[in-house]
């Protein structure tokens, strides 16, 4: 089978047809799958399922257990009854790069060659070794020049994630980029943000999906490697907890309940070294795109809701943060899909959602 690396389509017009896929997101502590139908007539949510990833079964993107991670895939598609059997899944992590260049304007034809070369230049990967593929942002922009976003990801990584899939007896369809899911999943909810450069965080257990969207394009897109775990190793390293005790007061503490005022301590003071690692990530995107400054940062992710975080990013940056909801204008057609439902799983849908807006033959 070959598998492509592609780079969604921001135009929702692309993606009416029956062939759906499921979204398969694949995190730190758990497993997302979702199947959205998307028509004329808005987006509709036909099933979505939540797991715990196998302990220890995917680091930094890297999945060092396939096995274990396809047992779970396939006990989650079966308790939620999925029967579709071709998914799109996301990758990320240190294994996937994704890097804005600029090309001098050459006939479309000639691109994927171009882009081989470049490839050499800003990749630190053998290109032998890689899956490549290149985005043309605004190509109908005039001038002399294409920016063009070039993404590449290691064979090994994508072999990891194939053997997931046939695994758990499914067939990989799309091979996407877990943050250009999460723009495709804002764009569900917001639609072209026209005029305005817009900052999405999707913040989970062990990484941070980060995209800059400026005129509903995508111009950068980065994994930041913070997340729930830094607050989970925090807790345990000094209060000398187990790892599974000190993730319990950290969820105790996002859920409002009363935990240890050390504890308190740890999530304020780990709050502070998350937002600095963000602040990183917005410092090294404006570097490298001089006069262009996002307005305002929309966020997701499990773990955004632990307390006071979204509080040290906003204030660090000073940028307002509104969360958003991956389910905000999708219709659920399935009565175990029940609002209070939705809403509890809200904060970790994003990426699956986004991944479930593809379909069988995007290009």
């Amino acid at each position: 089978m070959k598998v492509l690396l592609h780079q969604l389509e921001f135009h929702l017009g692309m993606l009416f047809g029956s062939k759906r896929l499921i979204g398969l997101d694949i995190g730190t502590s758990s497993i997302k799958v979702a199947e959205i139908e998307v028509s004329r007539k808005g987006a509709d949510l036909l099933s979505f399922g939540m797991t715990a990833t196998p302990s220890n079964s995917i680091l930094g993107g890297d999945i060092s257990n396939p096995s274990a991670i396809s047992v779970a895939v396939q006990s989650l598609m079966s308790e939620i009854k999925m029967k579709k059997r071709s998914v799109s899944i996301g990758i990320w992590g240190t294994a996937v790069i994704v890097k804005k260049i600029t090309i001098p304007k050459i006939e479309k034809k000639l691109i994927a060659e171009q882009i081989k070369w470049e490839a050499e230049q800003y990749i630190p990967f053998d290109v032998n070794d890689i899956v490549l593929d290149y985005h043309i942002i605004n190509p109908q922009t005039s001038g002399e020049t294409f920016d063009i976003l070039l993404v590449a990801a290691q064979n090994d990584l994508v072999a990891q994630y194939n053997s997931v899939v046939s695994g758990s007896g499914m067939q990989m369809s799309v091979l996407d980029v877990s943050g250009f899911a999460l723009a495709n999943a804002f764009e569900l909810n917001f639609g072209k943000t026209v005029g305005e450069t817009i900052a999405v965080l999707n913040i989970g257990a062990g990484v941070t999906n980060f995209v800059i969207l400026s005129d509903g394009e995508v111009i950068f897109s980065r994994d930041i490697p913070v997340g729930g775990q830094n607050f989970t190793n925090e807790i345990h390293k000094e209060m000398g907890m187990t790892l599974a005790e000190a993730e319990a007061m950290k969820i105790s503490a996002s859920h409002g309940s009363a935990v240890p005022e050390q504890v308190q301590s740890i999530i304020s003071n780990t709050n502070e070294v998350v937002a600095e690692e963000v602040r990183n990530s917005f410092d090294f995107f404006a570097a490298s795109n001089t006069g262009v400054n996002p307005q305002r940062i929309f966020y997701a992710g499990g773990s955004s809701v632990v307390p006071g975080l979204m509080e040290s990013i906003q204030r660090t940056l000073r940028l307002s943060c509104e969360m958003f909801n991956p389910f905000g204008r999708v219709r659920a057609k399935n009565k175990s899909l029940n609002a209070a439902y939705l809403q509890q799983v809200a904060p970790f849908a994003a990426v699956a959602v986004g991944l479930a807006m593809r379909k069988a033959g995007d290009v």
